[in-house]
């Protein structure tokens, strides 16, 4: 298993890199496919296409930063690491923070409802995070702990406490403990999880996310999507689904970041944060007043008021008129 699809001298295309770009590229596709954004006003390409640029760009950056700040001890001493992103390094929670700002910022600079664009998003993000999964099991990174680790072990969240045990055992107790699944990984010794535990097979734990993701988004995408509900509940639906997601997966990874002096998962902290939010924010979004309106709609509206107030006026003139004429004719009666 290499991190790269090719070399050629010092150049060399990264799976990791790769996965990206695709992700990209599939994201303006989903984004152009949506039927529901065209409907509330999304149609120029353009707007698509520059939304998906700035939303990645700033997912990235929040991403990375996010991860260096829970594991800057490890660039103190190369600190220009900190750039080093094709070697990994990105926490999607950061990503979702900083994909949420770049939203913000372009929905504000193009006038276009914030909700509409991160209910367009989504889904892309998802597929995103399935494809990107695969990048982290070419840099082997997000890995699980070893396949014989009793799963009452992993549920429980002792597996520090039970490795450090493990390790002190001698072989005849080690083999004792046999692989809970058959489909345990082995990674090279010069990625994170082949230097953390030489030689082990190790649960795929990106690989159980990707599919995950992917299970995520067929039903975030073909499901909950056409049932266009207000703006703003598809973006909560996807948080609380991957929330849940996130959390699962956790359970089986070895080297999720941890709360600053603690053995706190973020994760964790961060997903029921997410929920809770979520779990409001659908509340609120539901409500029959934050319905959306699309411009033309709103125009076609306008212009059959002003259409029948004219109709009203021309209605009064020609009552007017005739009561004018009905004046007249009785005063020439009188007259005579």
């Amino acid at each position: 298993m290499k991190p790269y699809l090719f070399k050629i001298g010092e150049f060399e295309l990264r799976i990791y890199s790769l996965m990206y770009i695709l992700a990209f590229l599939c994201g303006i596709f989903i984004g152009l496919s949506d039927d529901v954004a065209e409907k509330r006003g999304i149609t120029d390409r353009k707007i698509i296409e520059d939304f998906a640029f700035s939303t990645i760009l700033a997912g990235l950056i929040g991403a990375r930063i996010y991860y260096v700040i829970f594991r800057f001890s490890d660039y103190v001493g190369n600190p220009l690491s900190i750039f080093y992103v094709w070697q990994g390094g990105l926490a999607i929670h950061g990503g979702i923070i900083g994909g949420f700002i770049g939203a913000y910022l372009f929905a504000k600079k193009r006038k276009i409802n914030l909700w509409v664009l991160t209910d367009m998003a989504v889904g892309a993000l998802l597929f995103g995070q399935f494809l990107g999964r695969f990048g982290n099991l070419a840099n082997g990174e997000i890995h699980g702990v070893p396949t014989f680790t009793p799963l009452s072990v992993i549920f429980s969240g002792r597996f520090n406490e039970w490795w450090a045990q493990y390790q002190a055992m001698g072989a005849d107790m080690q083999a004792k403990f046999k692989e809970v699944v058959p489909w345990g990984i082995t990674f090279p010794l010069d990625t994170p999880a082949g230097s953390e535990f030489p030689n082990l097979p190790l649960h795929p734990a990106m690989l159980y996310e990707g599919f995950l993701n992917l299970i995520g988004f067929i039903i975030l995408w073909f499901y909950f999507r056409k049932k266009e509900k207000n703006p703003g509940v598809l973006t909560m639906i996807y948080l609380i689904m991957y929330a849940f997601i996130r959390m699962f997966v956790s359970t089986f990874r070895a080297e999720d970041l941890r709360f600053p002096g603690t053995s706190i998962r973020m994760p964790y902290l961060i997903s029921i944060v997410m929920i809770i939010g979520a779990i409001i924010g659908i509340i609120y979004f539901s409500k029959p007043e934050r319905k959306f309106v699309p411009i033309e709609e709103i125009k076609t509206n306008s212009s059959s008021n002003e259409n029948e107030e004219t109709k009203k006026v021309d209605l009064n003139s020609e009552q007017i008129s005739e009561n004018d004429a009905t004046k007249d004719s009785d005063e020439k009666e009188i007259k005579i």
